[in-house]
């Protein structure tokens, strides 16, 4: 069974860059294969535009996790409100990206510009990105308006996005030809989904099977719990559902508020999973990037080639 995650929220604001070193090298000691976001406007600004010793601190380090094993995503521009490239700034009022990705009326031309310019930006430190992730709002004009577009049907992506994200990836502005994304999670309902496709390039939506038990965003301990994950002695938790049910992967969640190594109230929960896979499971599981997943599930059209790994 593939083993992998996705970070939300990773930035130099939450905890130092020091903490995110810590983080890529501990995984990269371990073998631990997963992604963590990017989010460049995060702080009202792009950190690629005049960083201070701060920023640019965490940019190298964003630069160099991908041959740490860890895959760099798109959480959008700044997790809030839409960004003004031209200005340079975030908008201080308006929609919020993550519902901007629903919103029905906006064309591809405007989403892939302003993808293309997220990505630009990135490219200004040699940071390549891999994917996308949907970055969820729960604040009250968000609210409403999820709840005003669920009343024409189930709440969904506008597919425009998905044809912006493919025709970036055939121009090679991804680091890959095939994209993950993070979109819809289920325990049990849980599947790869193709969103878009060319050829030899495509766009997934790659469900994650397992939450957050690693404090969340919240950063609390009621929130940690490794025995969801793997029981001490290695019998129970999801990972050993999935493995049970022969899943073709089990792919979890974080937060880097409570998975951070500096002030992350689950990072030795984390640890303490890793270091019980490692006891336990030996050569039934293998960790990957999501990068990889869908790389080769697009190519082999199916989970077939696990039996290559």
């Amino acid at each position: 069974m593939i083993l992998s995650f996705y970070l939300d929220d990773t930035n130099p604001v939450i905890a130092s860059p020091e903490a995110f070193k810590a983080f890529l090298e501990y995984c990269y000691k371990h073998g631990v294969k997963g992604e963590s976001s990017l989010i460049l406007g995060y702080d009202g600004e792009s950190l690629a535009h005049d960083p201070d010793n701060l920023e640019q601190s965490y940019l190298e380090l964003a630069k160099t996790a991908y041959d740490k094993g860890i895959d760099s995503h798109m959480e959008i521009m700044t997790h809030r409100e839409l960004f003004d490239f031209k200005a340079g700034h975030i908008h201080e009022h308006g929609i919020h990206e993550g519902l901007w990705l629903h919103e029905p009326d906006v064309s591809v031309e405007t989403y892939q510009q302003y993808f293309d310019n997220i990505l630009n930006e990135g490219q200004k430190y040699a940071i390549k990105f891999t994917g996308i992730t949907w970055p969820g709002c729960g604040c009250d004009s968000c609210t409403i308006r999820y709840n005003e577009l669920r009343e024409s049907g189930p709440l969904k992506i506008n597919p425009a996005v998905w044809t912006a994200l493919l025709n970036l990836t055939k121009q090679g502005k991804f680091r890959g030809r095939v994209l993950a994304s993070f979109y819809e999670s289920s325990e049990d309902e849980y599947g790869i989904y193709l969103k878009a496709s060319d050829g030899r390039y495509g766009v997934y939506d790659l469900m994650p099977n397992c939450v957050d038990h690693f404090g969340i965003w919240e950063n609390t301990l009621e929130h940690v719990d490794p025995d969801y994950y793997i029981s001490a002695d290695g019998t129970e938790g999801i990972i050993i559902r999935h493995l049970q049910e022969n899943a073709p992967y089990c792919m979890w969640y974080m937060h880097w508020q409570g998975l951070n190594p500096e002030n992350g109230v689950g990072w030795e929960a984390f640890k303490t999973v890793i270091e019980r896979i490692e006891k336990h499971l030996g050569d039934q599981v293998v960790w990957m990037r999501p990068s990889e997943i869908v790389n080769h599930y697009h190519d082999a059209g199916g989970w077939d080639f696990r039996k290559e790994l």
